[in-house]
């Protein structure tokens, strides 16, 4: 559960039928990773999907769905083939 107390407003967002897709620096200096919040449905699956498309780790977060890298793009056009209202969020 998110701020709000609905599943995938995780991170202050809110449940607008918006998926967020953010990307930020991972904790203790190292490298990027790629947010993904509002997705509707079971994160788990979209979290293995997201690993798969970008070939890289992840993991859930908060209720949000991280991915190790920066895939910020290649995650907007395959959630965005998939049909979801998304939007780019922060750097």
């Amino acid at each position: 559960m998110g701020a709000t107390g609905a599943p995938g407003a995780a991170q202050g967002h809110p449940a607008d039928g918006v998926v967020r897709v953010e990307r930020r620096r991972g904790g203790r200096g190292a490298g990027w990773v790629t947010l993904v919040t509002g997705l509707p449905g079971d994160t788990k699956t979209w979290l293995k999907d997201l690993k798969k498309l970008c070939g890289a780790g992840g993991a859930l977060r908060e209720g949000a769905v991280e991915v190790q890298g920066d895939h910020a793009e290649r995650l907007i056009e395959h959630l965005t083939a998939q049909g979801l209202r998304v939007r780019r969020v922060g750097g």
